[in-house]
């Protein structure tokens, strides 16, 4: 998930911000008074072509790294070279002109 908001903060930075906003002013409620501002995020990231040709491209080293965190929930940190190899991959992506 960390890998998939670092990407997703270069191409939806408004949207991130907005939201980080919002959870901040609503400790107690914010799934529930920031849900819109959760799927803006989404939506933004699903509409650009980059992010869009990173899920697709880098599909199998992000698939690896969520295999990771599943099975060490409790040491996380178990999978910081998956999180690179996607990393790597996804600096690699190009957009198609």
């Amino acid at each position: 998930m960390e890998a998939a908001l670092e990407v997703t903060a270069r191409y939806c930075r408004s949207e991130l911000e907005q939201y980080g906003r919002c959870v901040a002013a609503s400790p107690t409620s914010w799934q529930r008074d920031c849900h819109s501002l959760r799927l803006g995020i989404s939506r933004c990231a699903s509409a650009h072509p980059i992010v869009r040709r990173i899920r697709s491209d880098c599909a199998e080293p992000f698939a690896a790294f969520e295999r990771c965190l599943q099975e060490n929930e409790a040491a996380v940190g178990k999978c910081s070279e998956h999180v690179a190899a996607f990393l790597r991959c996804a600096e690699q992506v190009k957009v198609a002109a």
